[in-house]
């Protein structure tokens, strides 16, 4: 079966969540009160009515990945959450009043860096700039500062100029050696422009920066978004002074550092809403492009960005 989105008004959500899994259990009288290992992105919550709203990863034998909205009995399950959060849980399978329990934050732990890199990773990003406090990383709901960059097509591009879209950030270089670094991120790019192709340009951008710009001059980027078959309208591959590539990196936590020819960094997709406030910062590559997309869709149909869920 195909991936399914369910398109609900918010006060429709809670009892909504009700039927579908009552109906999914309909059929299986003797699944009460099994419990599923779950895990998904978190599109939204709201802790007054205990609910948020998941895009939920398969469940074999149980459920197709999709968008759903889960209720937890405890109102302190959603501490911690907000849109972007990856989670795990236990679907309780409750055929009356089906709900989540045990809920995780998944916390982004490479793998594919060596003990050395990843702990010269994370003292980096505690140190990126003396200045930078941690209260000047940008948080979730604040106003995404401006930036002056360049793209493929050597045409100037600011972040104020997409005021009244979704944008959408990842950075990456083009020389990145591993498959689950800069190309995964970069695939779900090129996944969510053909998702969204209606929309790229008029209501949806897509950037793409640089964490080499020295290297990843104008032409470079062409002949990168040339490989991808980049929508040159809705996505812009962008560098520009090194100073002011980092400069932006640093307010959403995004270091960097070179390392015999290669570049440690660590993993950031931003989504900025369409009044220019960061609706979701991603930690990491373990969220699937459907679960980005529908973060997007979600961006894009007015999702919050409130991180309380208040």
């Amino acid at each position: 079966m195909g991936r399914s989105v369910l398109k609900l008004s918010e006060a429709g959500y809670r009892r909504f969540a009700l039927l579908l899994l009552t109906a999914l259990l309909a059929p299986f009288p003797t699944l009460a009160q099994q419990r599923y290992p779950a895990k998904g992105l978190v599109l939204a919550v709201d802790k007054e009515h205990r609910l948020m709203t998941v895009s939920c990863e398969a469940i074999p034998g149980y459920m197709d990945a999709m968008v759903m909205p889960i209720e937890v009995r405890d109102a302190r399950e959603l501490d911690g959450l907000a849109p972007s959060t990856m989670i795990e849980f236990s679907l309780v399978a409750d055929k009356e009043h089906p709900y989540a329990e045990n809920v995780r934050i998944r916390n982004f732990d490479s793998l594919e860096l060596d003990p050395l890199s990843a702990r010269r990773l994370r003292l980096l990003d505690g140190a990126m700039d003396p200045s930078l406090s941690p209260d000047r990383v940008l948080k979730v709901g604040q106003a995404a500062p401006d930036f002056s960059l360049t793209d493929q097509n050597r045409e100037h591009v600011t972040l104020s100029q997409f005021a009244g879209k979704v944008v959408a950030i990842t950075f990456v270089y083009t020389r990145c050696p591993f498959p689950n670094f800069c190309f995964r991120l970069t695939n779900n790019f090129a996944r969510l422009e053909k998702r969204f192709a209606g929309q790229m340009g008029r209501d949806l951008i897509l950037l793409t920066i640089t964490l080499d710009p020295v290297h990843d001059q104008p032409e470079t980027l062409a002949e990168y978004g040339r490989s991808w078959n980049i929508d040159r309208k809705g996505w812009h591959l962008l560098t520009g002074s090194p100073a002011e590539v980092q400069k932006f990196c640093e307010r959403f936590g995004v270091a960097f550092f070179p390392d015999e020819g290669q570049l440690i960094h660590s993993l950031r997709t931003l989504i900025i809403d369409r009044q220019g406030k960061l609706a979701a910062n991603l930690e990491g590559n373990e969220f699937t492009a459907e679960e980005l997309g529908d973060l997007v869709q979600s961006v894009l149909k007015g999702g919050t960005s409130n991180p309380s869920g208040s």
